[in-house]
């Protein structure tokens, strides 16, 4: 038995030699998840890091987690992709249900391929005009952050802030959305469900509630 299991694993590790395509679309996956992780610590323009880390630990165990965990800890961070591809998905949802409301979308999605570039370009069109109304929010909000509590973790607030944070979030989701396509295009699987999961994945506390099931499955 053991014998024949080797042979098996042996053959499939040669059919996965060969499968050259496989590999280069494993490699890519892999890669863009890399450069995904390697974003999320780029900070935006004017962010005080330690005075942020200080304000986040106040609200810890909040709705701020939350998000906090499916951006991969890039909103703890503030960093250029803090924003994660939660517009684009917001985006998604509205024209989805639009579909069901709107006549014109409607035949937009009858038309085959024409019609879904169209109506995937109508998603990207509400992911840009959602990232700036939620990068100047959040923006505003990191400026009046912690005035109570006397420390900014804005360097120096004000317009050019304001705008530079915009434009730097703007350009975050954008690439994220970008590297999702180009994931689900030459890599494996959905690219967008790729990078929520590798996100979520590699925050410290999905780490946690991992050792807790481990533990529970152990204990029985």
């Amino acid at each position: 038995m053991a014998s024949s299991a080797n042979q098996q694993a042996g053959l499939n590790l040669s059919r996965f030699s060969q499968a050259s395509e496989l590999q280069s679309r494993i490699w890519f996956t892999l890669g863009a998840l890399v450069v995904f992780r390697l974003l999320s610590h780029v900070p935006l323009p004017g962010i005080d890091p330690k005075a942020l880390e200080t304000l986040f630990n106040t609200t810890k165990g909040g709705v701020l987690d939350f998000f906090n965990m499916f951006s991969g800890g890039s909103l703890e961070r503030m960093s250029l992709i803090a924003l994660g591809v939660m517009p684009y998905i917001t985006a998604s949802i509205v024209v989805q249900l639009g579909t069901s409301l709107s006549p014109t979308l409607a035949a937009l999605k009858k038309e085959g391929e024409s019609g879904r570039k169209k109506l995937n370009q109508y998603t990207r069109y509400g992911t840009v005009v959602l990232t700036i109304i939620q990068g100047y929010f959040i923006a505003v909000g990191l400026e009046s952050w912690g005035a109570t509590q006397g420390m900014s973790a804005v360097v120096e607030p004000g317009m050019l802030f304001r705008l530079a944070c915009v434009t730097a979030l703007l350009g975050g989701t954008m690439f994220l959305m970008w590297l999702g396509e180009q994931i689900t295009s030459r890599g494996i699987g959905n690219g967008i469900s790729l990078i929520i999961m590798a996100g979520i994945v590699s925050t410290k506390r999905s780490h946690r509630c991992l050792k807790v099931v481990v533990r529970a499955r152990c204990s029985r």
